[in-house]
């Protein structure tokens, strides 16, 4: 693996593989007419990007052990790429998943979130659904598959997705509010990260689905970043305003769930945590561990996937209820 600068690039693919290689430049998401008017935020959102493409060339090229070479605060996007680079060489090479459960067994043990995401971006790009095939993964976060396929789907649509408000035919309505989680973090990304421009996409859409588009909008502000502190107070007072405070709160306490599993925060995560969580980091991952305990010993299911996030909101309302 060479490296450019800071930025380290993987060895290329060979043979066959190298059809699905990804380019870097798909990270420029100006190619995709994102409203990329903020600089500081459009470089985050970008690098996130651009190392979700690492992740996923490396594992076309057989180098996925070259992840860890990347920065700690960018390896859960490059296993999230590689999550999706394991479900296309799985679909296109009929293994049944075995790659995808080598990787989350494996390299991807502490970033099982991004990996199950990821799958869900691999499926999306063949067009598949992503329900059945990640039977065999975690009972819950293989639900996360369906966040991962919202994000991807809508992120090649986004013309339809965002400015049509559109819903992919090939959805039941029992899977549409997992879509919309991942079509609320496409929204953290098109809008570059400015909340007023984030919560006026939001409010566009049916009532029904803000309350999805609100715990993704949670989610990317926390996991990615790309706002200032008073930036993520307004944004609080827009969820509040829109009657789904709740929804952001639990979308960041996944976010800081799903981070805290591979060792310290990054430093933007644990700035935002207080702010769109209203309690320390640690406190806002304990919600959603304790949620997961209320659940028993087998949940599964996408009901149990939101009943979880739904317990992990009674859990913010009751610290955050008046006396």
């Amino acid at each position: 693996m060479e490296h450019v600068g800071t930025e380290p690039v993987m060895s290329p693919a060979r043979g066959w593989r190298r059809l699905l290689a990804k380019d870097p430049r798909e990270s420029d998401l100006s190619r995709r007419r994102f409203r990329l008017t903020r600089p500081a935020s459009r470089a985050v959102i970008e690098r996130a990007e651009r190392s979700y493409l690492s992740g996923f060339n490396a594992v076309v090229a057989r180098d996925v052990e070259r992840i860890e070479d990347l920065s700690r605060d960018q390896r859960a996007f490059a296993y999230e790429g590689a999550g999706a680079a394991c479900a296309v060489l799985d679909l296109v090479t009929l293994t049944r998943g075995r790659r995808l459960r080598e990787l989350l067994a494996g390299p991807a043990a502490h970033h099982p979130f991004a990996a199950h995401l990821g799958a869900g971006r691999g499926y999306a790009m063949l067009r598949m659904r992503p329900v059945r095939a990640t039977r065999r993964a975690h009972p819950l976060l293989r639900w996360l598959a369906l966040d991962g396929f919202g994000f991807q789907w809508s992120l090649a649509r986004a013309d339809r997705m965002v400015g049509e408000r559109a819903m992919p035919d090939l959805l039941s309505r029992a899977h549409c509010a997992l879509f919309d989680q991942g079509l609320g973090r496409l929204l953290w990304y098109h809008d570059c990260a400015a909340p007023d421009d984030v919560a006026a996409r939001v409010a566009a859409y049916p009532v029904a689905r803000r309350a999805a588009l609100w715990s993704g909008v949670g989610f990317a502000a926390a996991y990615t970043g790309g706002a200032e502190a008073d930036e993520l107070w307004w944004l609080t007072e827009h969820a509040g305003a829109d009657g789904f405070r709740a929804h952001l709160a639990q979308g960041c306490a996944f976010a800081v769930a799903a981070r805290a599993q591979a060792g310290p925060l990054p430093d933007h995560l644990a700035q935002a945590a207080p702010i769109l969580a209203g309690g320390e980091a640690d406190e806002a991952a304990g919600w959603a561990d304790r949620a997961l305990l209320v659940l028993g010993e087998d949940p599964h299911g996408h009901e149990g996937f939101l009943a979880w996030q739904a317990h992990t909101r009674r859990l913010w309302l009751r610290r955050h209820q008046p006396a």
